[in-house]
């Protein structure tokens, strides 16, 4: 388990992460979200010990990383797959790792089948492609076989296959029991497999929830309607104070209603309805509301040029 209290880093006037406070528990994959600037990765690297906080407490298992007896066999990260020397091969760089925590260097190779590198792994890590990296950035993750695993955008340079490999990985990890804590942008990936999402903006949370409440809580969520009577309808919702977009005469986009709620006014006014549907956000569409505030750089299309990307201070 990952515990934050207040955790907070400044550096010199910028405050990087403000006063954290997160639980990250075992079971379940938590997502760990925000726009670039948002904190995501010196939260990281306090969790791992990499960053001093300036105020707070960062703890694995109860205790600070330092005082880990034995740290790659508690919690396995993958911050940065380059960080390793270009001239080793993929097997020298693990047994190295793995003589130097005390980890049985049988588990090297159990653990190259596990991210598919057996039939590279004599070759120099300098070769290797940016998903080959990853692959051997996750197997040192993995070495230890730690009940605790970070991983930062760990599907980066992966093809489709190799993405895919990634979520089942580490849904299978967190039912396990084991604490998975994933930082990605990719929204999409996130939705299909997170269970819980983390949301930073200017080095704050902003959400810490189910992934499904998350995307419940956005104004995108809407009831499609389509009938013959959607005029006189819509006037019924929006009397109900729902709020009623009408983009063509035989539909209404209602909001501030549920399904049930809606067809109950088509029902009481006795109207033919041809669809009635719950039109559902997106995690991207959720997640674009939650840090609309929180963008540190946004671009703007600029009539008859091209975009001009800006820093923003909202």
């Amino acid at each position: 388990m990952i515990s934050l209290r207040g955790l907070t880093k400044r550096y010199g006037d910028k405050t990087a992460v403000d006063g954290l406070d997160l639980d990250v528990s075992p079971g379940r994959v938590t997502g760990f979200l925000g726009p670039n600037g948002a904190g995501k990765s010196t939260t990281m690297r306090m969790i791992l010990g990499l960053d001093r906080p300036t105020a707070g407490s960062a703890l694995v298992n109860g205790v600070p990383y330092a005082a880990l007896r034995h740290p790659l066999r508690e919690v396995g990260a993958l911050l940065d797959a380059r960080a390793v020397h270009p001239r080793l091969t993929a097997r020298t760089h693990l047994r190295a790792v793995a003589r130097s925590n005390g980890i049985a260097v049988s588990r090297v190779e159990e653990v190259l089948e596990t991210v598919g590198l057996t039939g590279v792994a004599g070759r120099r890590a300098g070769s290797f492609s940016l998903g080959m990296g990853q692959r051997l950035g996750i197997a040192g993750a993995l070495l230890g076989d730690p009940g605790v695993l970070m991983f930062d955008e760990p599907v980066n340079g992966l093809d489709p296959d190799g993405v895919r490999w990634v979520r089942e990985l580490v849904r299978s990890l967190a039912a396990e029991g084991r604490t998975v804590f994933v930082s990605s942008h990719l929204m999409s990936e996130m939705q299909e497999t997170a269970d819980q999402l983390v949301v930073l903006g200017r080095g704050r949370l902003i959400a810490d929830a189910p992934i499904g409440e998350v995307i419940a809580g956005s104004s995108v969520n809407a009831v499609k309607v389509r009938s013959p009577q959607a005029s006189e309808l819509g006037r019924l919702l929006a009397a109900s104070e729902a709020r009623v977009e009408q983009p063509s005469t035989d539909e209404l986009i209602v909001t501030g209603a549920t399904i049930e709620q809606v067809g109950r006014v088509a029902h009481e006014a006795g109207a033919l309805l041809y669809e009635l549907s719950n039109r559902s956000a997106s995690l991207e569409q959720a997640y674009m509301e939650l840090t609309a505030s929180s963008v540190e750089y946004t671009t703007a299309l600029l009539p008859g040029g091209p975009a001009e990307t800006r820093k923003t201070r909202v």
